[in-house]
C-alpha cells in the first residue's frame, strides 16, 4: 500500500469517526430532553403530578367560597350591619355543608357566603368546635360546587401543596408551597394535627382550602405563625387536616355540637427518671400528675403518681393516645384503667363525664 493509500484510508476512517461522534451526541441529546420531560412529571399511584396545576385549581377553586361577617350594632339595629371580619370556607357536600373556621364566624350577626360564580346566599350556622376552631355553615342553593376530598392518603412533608382564600378581601387568590411539617395523629382530643406549610395564608384565607396537585382537598388553613404583633410573613403556616376537619363536621351536622369524654386529670409521658423512681418496667404510659377531686378519675379512686398503662383494655403508649381516646369515649360509659401504683397494677372502673368546652375569647 502507497503513501496515498495510506492517507485516503486514514481519512476515512477519521470522517467515519467523527460521523458516529456526531450521531452518538444527537441521540444522546434526545434522549437527555426526553428524560427532562419525563422529569416533568411525577407518578404517584394513579395521578400524575404536573408542574401546572391548574387543573387542581379549576377541580377545587369554584367550591371556595368567601364568608363576610356582618355585625349589627344593636344600639342601632336599623342602620346597616358592619363589615367584621373576612374569611374563606369550602363547600364540602351537595346539600350546602360548608367547613370554616370557627374564629371566622364566632362575632356574626348574619353571614354572606359568596360563591365564584358570583351567587350570594345568607346562611345558617349547624354547629361550631372551638377546641378545634372549626364550624359548619349551611346555605340552600342548586349544582352547588364540591370540593373533592382526600381522606386516604395522608399528606407527607415535602407534598406540593396550594392554599385557596380571599386573603385581604381581595378576591380568590391561589398560594403554592410544600408540607413543611405534620404534627400528632390525634382526631378529637383538642390536640391539633396541624399540617405545617410555607404556602402563604394571610388574613381573609382562615377557612379556606388546602389542596394536594390533583385538587383534592387535605387540609382547613387556619393560621399564620405570629412573633409577638409583628403578623405573619414567616413562611410558617398552619391547617387543619382534613381526617380532623371531616369527622368535625360529621359530628357538628348530626349533634350541633362535639360531644367528648374527660377523665378529669392531667398527665405527661414517662422519662427514665420516673421510670426509675416509680420501679417501671418501661416508658410506656401516662403519670398522673393531677385529679380533678370532683371528676371521674377521682370518683374511680385515680391518683396522683398512678401510672395509667391501659384504658378499656387498650395499652397506653403515650399522652396523645389516651387524651383522644379519652375524648372519642361516650359520656355516661364506664371504662376500666389499669394503673401501676406503688410498682403493683391495680384495675379501676371510671365513668366518663362529657368535657365541658369553654370557648377562651369570650
Amino acid at each position: 500500500m502507497n503513501l496515498k493509500d495510506t492517507l485516503l484510508y486514514l481519512g476515512k476512517a477519521i470522517l467515519f469517526g467523527l460521523i458516529m461522534a456526531a450521531m452518538f451526541l444527537f441521540v444522546t441529546r434526545y434522549f437527555d430532553d426526553k428524560n427532562i420531560g419525563k422529569s416533568l412529571l411525577q407518578n404517584r399511584g394513579n395521578h400524575t403530578v404536573e408542574l401546572s396545576f391548574a387543573k387542581a385549581v379549576r377541580r377545587a377553586a369554584p367550591a371556595v367560597v368567601n364568608i363576610y361577617s356582618l355585625s349589627i350594632d344593636q344600639s342601632r339595629p336599623l342602620n346597616s350591619g358592619s363589615l367584621q371580619g373576612l374569611g374563606s370556607g369550602v363547600i364540602m357536600s351537595k346539600e350546602g355543608y360548608i367547613l370554616t373556621n370557627y374564629h371566622v364566624i364566632k362575632k356574626a350577626d348574619e353571614i354572606v357566603v359568596a360563591l365564584q360564580d358570583g351567587r350570594k346566599f345568607t346562611s345558617e350556622v349547624v354547629g361550631f368546635d372551638p377546641e378545634t376552631d372549626l364550624s359548619v355553615l349551611k346555605i340552600e342553593g342548586d349544582n352547588l360546587p364540591i370540593v373533592p376530598v382526600n381522606l386516604d392518603s395522608p399528606p407527607q412533608v415535602g407534598d406540593v401543596v396550594l392554599a385557596i382564600g380571599n386573603p385581604y378581601n381581595l378576591g380568590q387568590t391561589i398560594t403554592q408551597g410544600i408540607i413543611s411539617a405534620t404534627g400528632r395523629n390525634g382526631l378529637s382530643s383538642g390536640y391539633l394535627d396541624f399540617l405545617q406549610t410555607d404556602a402563604a395564608i394571610n388574613a381573609g384565607n382562615s377557612g379556606g382550602a388546602l389542596i394536594d396537585t390533583n385538587g383534592s382537598l387535605i387540609g382547613i388553613n387556619t393560621a399564620a405563625f405570629q412573633v409577638g404583633e409583628e403578623g405573619g410573613g414567616h413562611g410558617i403556616n398552619f391547617a387543619i387536616p382534613i381526617k380532623l376537619a371531616h369527622s368535625i363536621m360529621g359530628k357538628l351536622i348530626k349533634n350541633g355540637r362535639v360531644i367528648r369524654g374527660a377523665i378529669g386529670i392531667s398527665g405527661e409521658p414517662i422519662n427514665p427518671v420516673v421510670a426509675q423512681i416509680l420501679n417501671l418496667p418501661d416508658l410506656r404510659g401516662v403519670l398522673v400528675t393531677g385529679v380533678d377531686p370532683s371528676g371521674p378519675a377521682a370518683r374511680g379512686l385515680l391518683q396522683p403518681r398512678d401510672v395509667i398503662i391501659k384504658y378499656d383494655g387498650e395499652d397506653v403508649p403515650g399522652v396523645e393516645m389516651l387524651m383522644d381516646r379519652i375524648a372519642e369515649t361516650t359520656p355516661g360509659k364506664t371504662v376500666l384503667v389499669t394503673v401501676i401504683r406503688q410498682g403493683k397494677e391495680q384495675a379501676l372502673n371510671v365513668t366518663i363525664d362529657e368535657k365541658v368546652v369553654i370557648d377562651k375569647d369570650k
